[in-house]
């Protein structure tokens, strides 16, 4: 993943450093303002990340279902596609992760999709 090993006590996908949001606030904190103040701490590369594996996640559960969503699972893997190569160059050191990512989802897509068709 990046610089040194995760943390393991912190979920996969989170900004090191960054606060649980399960957590409360601190005491007279409005929580929708802690929020917005922690989403304004994190490095904008790290927030597009977590929604590109959120986009992989969701074309992974659509794959998986019996019978597949395929155009569910077209529309994620498009749009995850969208964020990783139309902003290349720019997703910080999880940008080689995502990019592998994106081909695996790609591959599973085309596995299911020929799965599903009759043989010929």
């Amino acid at each position: 993943m990046g610089r040194g090993s995760p943390d393991p006590s912190e979920p996969p996908g989170r900004a090191p450093g960054s606060a649980d949001p399960a957590s409360p606030p601190p005491s007279g904190e409005d929580p929708l303002e802690e929020l917005r103040r922690q989403l304004a701490d994190a490095p904008v590369e790290a927030v597009v990340g977590n929604h590109c594996y959120g986009l992989f996640e969701l074309a992974a559960l659509h794959l998986s279902h019996d019978p597949p969503n395929l155009d569910a699972a077209r529309l994620a893997v498009d749009a995850m596609a969208a964020l990783v190569e139309g902003l290349e160059g720019r997703l910080g050191e999880e940008e080689a992760t995502l990019r592998d990512g994106l081909a695996q989802i790609r591959l599973a897509f085309v596995q299911v999709q020929g799965a599903r068709r009759p043989p010929e």
